[in-house]
């Protein structure tokens, strides 16, 4: 995880922002570590307000307008940009693409986070600008395996916790989703299209109080998009679905407002844990 140590610190960064904290927390860590000048790509509907107190330039787009995208980067001279931030899945069916979008969904036989971001990446490489791992300026609130907040798992959530892990790097390898929500030994929820609040309330609606969620990266994941990130927002529903343990892969995840997260696992008497590897869970959660 130290590519982002190899890159040379640039004078302008683009900031491809999507919904949620992200992306002006990483507006701000990478003024912090030297970056002179952020331009943030914002879109309607989606990016939070807060992004225009902590960019030094916002411009904002409708979804599917990447040739404007394009010709912002190439005329302020961007050569090094990070998305950050995702976007609600269902906008994806309403979106107004421009010829640029429109000729490249018609290259893809497949259309998932891999192959749609992937394209745009070849794009931003032909206008000369280099896609970014989406943990840059961010390496910081990776967690080390262990445990984050609350208390440790007990036996029947490492259990679970070791299946969900196993189903979770299978099925995202399938390009299905990152999130898997077990209770004893039960699959109650694979993450679809829906995203990972809605999975996780439906599982609650299925098993009641005492689930376990794991979130994983994929096997052979793309590091410059779609990186699994936990919230505030994904705590009210851990909440609302009384969710007893949320276990996420270590170093491949980002934790937004830790401390925040923190108290609240605190609070709610969750075991709150990062693992590398299903093996040693128990080790690591004790």
């Amino acid at each position: 995880m130290n590519e982002v140590h190899s890159i040379e610190m640039p004078d302008i960064l683009g900031v491809i922002a999507g919904r949620g904290s992200y992306p002006w927390q990483l507006a701000r860590s990478a003024h912090a570590q030297g970056v002179k000048r952020v331009v943030a790509f914002a879109f309607r509907h989606e990016t939070s307000w807060m992004i225009e107190r902590f960019a030094d330039e916002v411009v904002w787009l409708h979804l599917g307008q990447l040739g404007a995208l394009l010709d912002v980067v190439k005329e302020r001279g961007i050569h090094k940009i990070v998305m950050a931030g995702q976007i609600k899945p269902t906008r994806l069916f309403s979106l107004r693409l421009d010829a640029r979008a429109l000729s490249i969904l018609k290259t893809l036989k497949t259309k998932n986070a891999h192959t749609i971001f992937g394209a745009i990446a070849d794009e931003l490489k032909q206008v000369g600008t280099e896609l970014l791992p989406a943990y840059c300026f961010m390496e910081t609130e990776m967690p080390q395996a262990g445990v984050i907040g609350g208390r440790p798992p007990d036996a029947r959530e490492v259990a679970d916790i070791r299946l969900g892990a196993e189903v979770a790097k299978v099925t995202s390898g399938l390009e299905i989703g990152q999130s898997v929500v077990i209770k004893d030994g039960t699959i109650l929820a694979v993450e679809g299209f829906e995203g990972t609040d809605e999975t996780i309330l439906r599982a609650g609606r299925l098993g009641g109080r005492g689930a376990v969620v794991v979130k994983v990266a994929k096997q052979g994941h793309d590091m410059r998009f779609d990186i699994p990130i936990i919230g505030t927002r994904t705590f009210k529903m851990l909440k609302k679905a009384r969710i007893s343990c949320l276990a996420v892969e270590a170093k491949r995840t980002i934790l937004l407002e830790r401390e925040k997260l923190v108290e609240e696992a605190d609070r709610l008497g969750m075991a709150f844990v990062a693992f590398h590897t299903v093996e040693n869970v128990v080790e690591e959660g004790k």
